[in-house]
């Protein structure tokens, strides 16, 4: 057999071999193809011979399934029916980019990929009620995988035992004439292997280290949202402990059940002089609420609670100002908590003045939770 290779870089001939390599990868051909971190070789999961011959270039023994290779972050749905929450957060974070998800399924046969596959190759895809799933960050590995439209398996392109390659040039030292066809994109932006994580319910373990390291997958692993005032006793206080009741009630949960579930929910302040009590008029509108905020302790506004932030939101353009003084590189991550404008401070106003501060607090925080909501589900 002949390889064909064919350079990403000469437009032309690329534009022109694409639907040729796309149409025999779904036939059952062998392609070796790009990504951010090494080269992998594909094959049709649906197609048993192409499976088989995958398995035999190898040249090991493990009969494991190999990693499905998505198109796309919303693919994952086809293989994963009930994605716990923390599945979700690593996908929305991590995907595309260098991180395998080992996620559990224990019942393959329900999937929508299983509509796809013939029952005899669902073990090429599930393995002991789990799938390995990957969503490379790669323009060719994306195209392609997009393109062909049937489930798609794939490894590094190497033999087992052999470094895993990092240039088209390495993969063809094992692979030339054993395969279909060969993209060749430059060296590989990471050139190390893509970090595995196993995901079952709320916990996680790394099974390889990679380009994603444990530190990151730790920082991925939670959804930490911020509220920023001036004091931390009246407005962020409030919307945090709206936001962590109105949150918990969306999962059927108890707030005490958010942290191990890997959300957290804070406040500061941008002149907050530490270990403060929320003033009488927040802590009576929560009350009204049936939420008791008399364990709330202010903090000052820091650079760690910064970066460590998914999301932070504001009480007013200033505060928004302060927080990218402190950490410049959090402007995507900062909004007003009220897109329509600043709330206003309410201390020293008298009751009126909590009670329009907590309605509007609490209108704000209901859209906030939906947009959150929406988006986990949207993983």
């Amino acid at each position: 057999m002949r390889t064909q290779i064919v350079n990403s870089a000469d437009t032309n001939a690329y534009m022109s071999a694409c639907d040729a390599i796309v149409g025999a990868l779904r036939e059952g051909a062998l392609v070796v193809f790009p990504t951010e971190t090494v080269y992998g070789v594909a094959a049709n999961a649906a197609n048993l011979e192409a499976v088989r011959r995958l398995r035999e270039l190898k040249g090991g023994t493990d009969q494991r399934p190999f990693t499905v290779h998505l198109a796309r972050r919303s693919d994952a749905r086809r293989y994963v029916r009930s994605p716990s929450p923390l599945l979700r957060r690593l996908a929305r974070k991590g995907w595309p980019g260098p991180l395998t998800l080992v996620a559990q399924e224990p019942e393959p046969e329900q999937t929508e990929v299983a509509h796809i596959c013939p029952p005899a190759q669902w073990h090429e895809i599930f393995h002991d009620g789990t799938v390995g799933l990957r969503c490379p960050d790669h323009p060719v590995a994306q195209r392609l995988l997009s393109e062909v439209a049937v489930p798609i398996v794939a490894t590094s392109a190497n033999r087992s035992g052999r470094p895993a390659p990092c240039d088209l040039a390495a993969a063809l030292q094992d692979l030339d004439g054993k395969v279909e066809y060969a993209l060749d994109a430059g060296r590989t932006r990471f050139s190390s292997a893509s970090t595995i994580v196993a995901v079952r319910g709320n916990g996680w373990e790394m099974r390889r280290a990679g380009a994603v390291d444990e530190r990151t997958i730790r920082r991925w692993a939670r959804s930490e949202i911020l509220f920023v005032c001036t004091g931390n006793s009246c407005r962020s206080p409030m919307a945090a402990y709206m936001f962590r009741q109105q949150f918990a009630a969306h999962l059927g949960g108890a707030v005490e059940d958010l942290a191990a579930a890997g959300y957290g929910m804070s406040s500061a302040g941008t002149g907050a002089v530490p270990d403060g009590e929320a003033s009488a008029g927040t802590l009576e509108e929560l009350a009204r609420r049936g939420i008791d905020a008399h364990d709330h302790r202010s903090q000052p506004l820091t650079v760690e609670l910064i970066q460590r932030a998914e999301r932070i939101y504001v009480m007013s353009p200033e505060h928004r100002s302060i927080v990218l003084d402190l950490v410049p590189g959090a402007a995507a991550r900062v909004e007003l908590l009220d897109p329509e404008g600043p709330i206003a401070d309410p201390i020293g106003g008298g009751p009126e003045a909590y009670e329009q501060c907590a309605a509007r607090v609490e209108r704000c925080v209901q859209a906030r939770v939906r947009e959150f909501v929406d988006e986990d589900l949207h993983w």
